[in-house]
């Protein structure tokens, strides 16, 4: 009895230790589908992250110049069509196109004249309109089209071409100022404001467009007191009682107001149309030109995302690119914003930042790989003349490989 007893108990446990094992085997495959299936979805959430991210190019003004070429539309047609094919080939999804470099429009106008860059003198129509060609050239070949706007520019102290009697500034000069480095829209003025804002306006209505995007240039560095009689007035206008903004308050107040206003009339229009700014990368040097990129970012209201240009090397030793990154990363961007990184394909194979551009080909392969391990929501690369360079062509070729 006792002999049959353990036999049977040797019996239980063999199949105890049979239905362990099998149990085990199965968990271990379940395991292992997890883990596949895990790995999987990250990669697939991976992909669908960089399809759903700003991989955009800046095509400036530069870059369309027909003078001294042939300015007919079909020229014009060729030019842009080389920039969409080379978007195309990058796996870029979206162009960022200077309409407005001088006060002036690349496109059908009623309140800025023709930009001479078209033909060749500015206030005189090229016979077509290029902003519309673009917009659905860009649309046919699934690129997303936004307008680059210089808001206040009228003219560089370096620039050789004449201000048509057309341009706002010369029918009204009291809506600007003039420095040593150029003439400026005022943006205390009221109607200087309006005129910005209704150029957004009238893009926005009349255009297929998906974007509006201000460049860094609002005050210029070098204004001393340009605008001090509107300052004046301003005091005047305060109760006696309040405490005064100081000038540099009152400037930076300015420049909300512009932007602030701009996006309300934007969706006012088209909610789906998107309003951003590429300040400079160095959050601090923004002050200089009285740009509140903080409140822009952590407050809703004034933009719908943020491109900081950090056109610094790996190794810059003044300031190096992730360095920089980890500046605007401390940010407490509102929950609605989109931070893209604007990256200086135009630097790449050069002596600048000390020459460490020349020490590595992969500044801008490595730049794109940190912007996404930080979180950011796509970058920019300034600018479409870069990629035709023969001094860029190995950065170019290692950033490839990630796009």
């Amino acid at each position: 009895m006792k002999r049959r007893l353990n036999i049977s108990i040797i019996l239980s446990l063999i199949i105890l230790i049979g239905v362990i094992t099998i149990s085990a085997n199965k968990t271990e495959k379940q395991n292992n589908n997890i883990t596949r299936n895990t790995t999987a979805t990250a990669k697939e959430e991976i992909k669908e992250k960089q399809n759903e991210e700003m991989r955009g190019l800046w095509v400036s003004y530069l870059s369309l110049d027909m003078q001294g070429e042939d300015k007919s539309f079909d020229a014009f047609k060729e030019k842009f069509e080389d920039i969409i094919d080379k978007a195309k080939e990058l796996k870029l999804n979206t162009l960022i196109v200077q309409v407005r470099p001088f006060c002036d429009a690349l496109y059908d106008s009623k309140i800025f004249p023709y930009s001479h860059i078209l033909s060749e003198a500015q206030g005189i129509s090229p016979g077509y309109d290029a902003l519309k060609y673009m917009c659905n050239a860009a649309h046919e070949k699934n690129l997303k089209i936004q307008a680059w706007i210089n808001p206040l520019r009228v003219k560089n102290n370096f620039s050789t071409f004449s201000l048509s009697e057309s341009n706002p500034y010369v029918t009204n000069s009291e809506i600007g100022f003039e420095t040593n480095s150029g003439i400026f829209l005022n943006p205390a003025d009221i109607r200087a404001r309006e005129l910005i804002i209704n150029g957004v306006k009238e893009i926005v209505m009349n255009y297929q467009i998906d974007g509006i995007q201000f460049d860094d240039y609002f005050y210029p560095e070098d204004i001393i007191d340009e605008d001090k009689s509107y300052y004046d007035k301003y005091l005047q206008s305060i109760n006696p009682s309040s405490t005064p903004l100081t000038m540099d308050e009152w400037r930076e107040n300015n420049i909300n107001l512009l932007i602030s206003e701009t996006y309300m009339a934007i969706k006012e229009i088209n909610k789906n149309v998107k309003f951003g700014i590429s300040p400079q990368g160095n959050i601090s040097n923004n002050k200089n030109i009285y740009a509140d990129v903080k409140s822009w970012c952590e407050i809703e209201g004034y933009i719908d995302y943020i491109c900081p240009q950090l056109y610094y090397s790996i190794n810059n030793p003044t300031l190096s690119f992730e360095e920089a990154l980890k500046d605007w990363k401390e940010i407490e961007f509102h929950s609605q914003i989109e931070v893209y990184i604007g990256l200086a394909a135009y630097k790449a194979g050069s002596d600048e930042d000390a020459g460490t551009w020349q020490t590595k080909d992969n500044n801008l392969k490595e730049e794109l790989n940190l912007l996404r391990k930080y979180g950011f929501d796509g970058f920019i690369i300034y600018e479409y003349r870069s990629l035709k360079d023969h001094n860029t062509q190995k950065e170019i070729e290692n950033l490839k490989i990630e796009i």
